[in-house]
Parts: C-alpha cells; sequence; structure tokens
C-alpha cells in the first residue's frame, strides 16, 4: 500500500481512502462529494482527519493512511498504515459496545462514549493493519 497523494479519493469498490503520515506540513481538501454527503480531510505526520458534513468521523495520532474505510450501520472497515502506533478515535453511535478485531485477532470489545467517540492503538510501522469494529447486538 502507499500514501494517498491526493489526500482523499473513492476507490471503484465506493470505500474512501485518505490521509498521507509522510507530508510535513498540514495538507487538506474540503468539500470533497460523496453521495451527496460532503467529507473534509485533514493530513501529516502529526495527524490524520476526516469529518463528513462537519462532523468528525476519523482522527489518528500521529498521522495515517487509510485505504478502504467503509461504514455501516453495523460496521465500519479500513486498512491502516504509518510511521509507529497511533491512537485512532472514530466517531460512531452513542453509547453504544463494538467488537473490535485487528488484522483478523479480536483484540475485545470498546464501547463508545456519551458523544459517540471509541478510541484505540493501532501498531503501525511494518505493515498495514486491517481494522473492523462490529457492532455487539445485545
Amino acid at each position: 500500500m502507499a500514501v494517498v497523494n491526493e489526500i482523499i479519493r473513492v476507490e471503484e469498490n465506493g470505500a474512501l481512502s485518505f490521509g498521507n503520515y509522510e507530508l510535513q506540513s498540514k495538507t487538506k481538501v474540503e468539500n470533497f462529494e460523496v453521495e451527496g454527503r460532503l467529507y473534509k480531510a485533514k493530513t501529516f505526520y502529526e495527524v490524520t482527519k476526516l469529518k463528513r458534513d462537519g462532523a468528525l468521523v476519523y482522527e489518528s495520532l500521529p498521522g495515517t493512511t487509510v485505504h478502504d474505510f467503509k461504514i455501516t450501520d453495523q460496521e465500519v472497515s479500513f486498512n491502516v498504515e504509518g510511521n509507529e502506533s497511533s491512537q485512532i478515535t472514530l466517531e460512531l453511535e452513542t453509547n453504544t459496545e463494538y467488537k473490535l478485531m485487528i488484522d483478523d485477532m479480536t483484540v475485545g470489545n470498546v464501547k463508545s462514549n456519551l458523544s459517540g467517540k471509541v478510541s484505540f492503538n493501532v501498531e503501525c510501522g511494518q505493515r498495514a493493519q486491517e481494522v473492523i469494529l462490529k457492532k455487539v447486538m445485545k
């Protein structure tokens, strides 16, 4: 995999790819329209952020590159790469439990807070990591 030089793009399968952790200065793309929704991507080596219609969708510290980002009511999936371990924050449904899997290994369940945010760490640096969060049905 490689960084996303255009900062954000839509893949042939309809998924989003965004971010470039190799950039030394902040670079952003605003008003990137996908299916009637406006996305804003901001990225460089310190942080990568994706917003949809003004609301946070994804943030990583330090910056990352994300490939094949897909989000549905039941699941979020993507591949992430970077130079080192990254803390990733996603804004999902409020007060909801998700099963977190990284590279086909179940890490455990994580619960979003009252603002819908869930955070976890991913060891980047050697290769891209596949991340999947599935809503836990009660």
